[in-house]
C-alpha cells in the first residue's frame, strides 16, 4: 500500500494510457503530455510561484491599490510642495501676493551674499555634526551595556526608549526648564560648580543646549537599531574571542563594532537628515533661533523668513537650497563612506 501511494500518477496510469493509445509504446504518452503542456503554456499566462503569487495575484491591480495611499501622500506632501517651492523661488512677491515679478535667480544670489545666511549654514553644519556624534556615541554605549544588565533590563530599555514617545516640542520645553538659568535645577548645579551658564545670553551655551535636547530626543531611535544589530552578531565569534582572553570591551570594539558597520552608516545618514529637517520644534521651544542667531539653523530660518517676515521668495529659495544641501551631504556619505562599510558577515 505504501509503495502504491509513493508511485507518481503518470506511472500508475501508464498501462491504461498505453492501452488507449493502441500500443504506441512508452514514447506516445510523454509526447502527448509535452504537447499538452506546450499548448497550456501558450494559452495561459506563466504562473508566479511562492509568496508573490499568493499575495498579489496576476495583474498589477492589487499592488497598485496597495501603493496608492503612499503615492498620494508623496504627491500631496512632497511633489506638489516641492514644485511650488521651485516656482516660488524664482519669483518676488509682496506679502499679500498682489504683485508678483519673475526675477530668475536673484533670490538665490541675495541669499548666498547674505552674511546671516552663511552664518546659518555654519550653525547648521556644526549643530548637525555634534548632534550626530553625540547621538550615535551615546546609543552605542547604551546598546553595549544592554547585555551586561541582568536585573531590571526591561526598566532600563523602557527608560531609554521613553523619549521616543515624547513630542519634540515637549522635549524642548523640558530641556529649556532644566537648564533655565533662573529656576532650572541643572542650571543651578552648573552655577554651583562656578560655571556661568546662561543660554539666553551666551550663544555657545544656547547651541550646547539645543544639541543636547536634539540628541536626547533621537538616542532611542539609534539605540533600537544598534541593539538589533548586536543581536545579529554570531555568538560563536564572541565566545571564541572570550576563550582567547578578550574582555567585553575588546570583543565589542574588535568584533561587534566592525559588524555594525552597515547599521552605523545607515544611522549616520538618518541622523544628518534628522538634524537638517526634524529639529525645528526643539529650536522653536528652547531658543527660537537666538541669541543673536546662534541657533538659527536653516530649517528654522526658512520658517522665520517665510511665515514671520513674509519674504516668500527668499523662504522658497532657502527651502530649495536646504533640500540640495541635504541631498549633496547624503550623496557624499554614500560616495566616500559606503566603500569602507563591510556588508559581509
Amino acid at each position: 500500500m505504501t509503495l502504491r501511494l509513493s508511485i507518481p500518477w503518470r506511472e500508475a496510469r501508464a498501462p491504461v494510457l498505453q492501452g488507449r493509445c493502441g500500443g504506441g509504446g512508452s514514447k506516445a504518452v510523454p509526447a502527448a503530455v509535452a504537447g499538452s503542456s506546450r499548448r497550456s503554456g501558450r494559452t495561459r499566462p506563466r504562473e508566479e510561484a511562492g509568496l508573490k503569487r499568493a499575495n498579489f495575484g496576476d495583474g498589477p491591480g492589487l499592488p497598485t491599490l496597495l501603493l496608492l495611499p503612499q503615492l498620494l501622500i508623496l504627491l500631496f506632501f512632497f511633489f506638489i510642495p516641492s514644485l511650488r517651492a521651485l516656482m516660488q523661488s524664482v519669483l518676488l512677491s509682496d506679502p499679500f501676493g498682489t504683485n508678483v515679478q519673475f526675477v530668475w535667480f536673484d533670490n538665490f544670489k541675495t541669499l548666498l551674499a547674505s552674511s546671516d545666511y552663511r552664518q546659518s549654514i555654519a550653525v547648521t553644519f556644526w549643530f548637525t555634526v555634534a548632534q550626530n556624534v553625540l547621538t550615535l556615541g551615546s546609543a552605542l554605549v547604551l546598546a553595549f551595556a544592554t547585555d551586561r544588565i541582568v536585573r531590571g533590563r526591561s526598566a532600563y530599555r523602557t527608560i531609554i526608549l521613553l523619549p521616543y514617545a515624547i513630542a519634540p516640542a515637549i522635549a524642548g520645553i523640558l530641556w529649556a526648564f532644566l537648564f533655565n538659568p533662573a529656576v532650572g535645577p541643572l542650571a543651578q548645579v552648573l552655577h554651583g560648580l562656578g560655571i556661568a551658564w546662561d543660554p539666553n545670553l551666551n550663544p555657545t551655551d544656547a547651541l550646547i543646549l539645543v544639541t543636547l535636547a536634539a540628541s536626547w530626543k533621537h538616542i532611542c531611535y539609534d539605540y533600537i537599531f544598534l541593539v538589533v544589530g548586536l543581536l545579529a552578531v554570531p555568538v560563536s565569534l564572541m565566545e571564541a574571542a572570550a576563550v582567547d582572553g578578550a574582555g567585553p570591551i575588546r570583543r565589542f570594539v574588535s568584533i561587534a563594532l566592525p559588524m555594525l558597520g552597515p547599521t552605523i552608516f545607515f544611522l549616520t545618514v538618518m541622523n544628518f537628515i534628522y538634524g537638517f529637517f526634524e529639529t525645528f520644534a526643539i529650536i522653536d521651544a528652547v531658543t527660537k533661533g537666538g541669541p543673536a542667531g546662534a541657533t538659527n539653523i536653516l530649517v528654522y530660518k526658512v520658517f522665520v523668513d517665510g511665515f514671520v517676515n513674509l519674504d516668500l521668495g527668499s523662504s522658497a529659495a532657502q527651502s530649495v537650497l536646504l533640500m540640495s544641501f541635504a541631498l549633496i551631504c547624503t550623496l557624499l556619505q554614500f560616495r566616500y563612506f559606503d566603500r569602507k562599510v563591510n556588508y559581509g558577515v
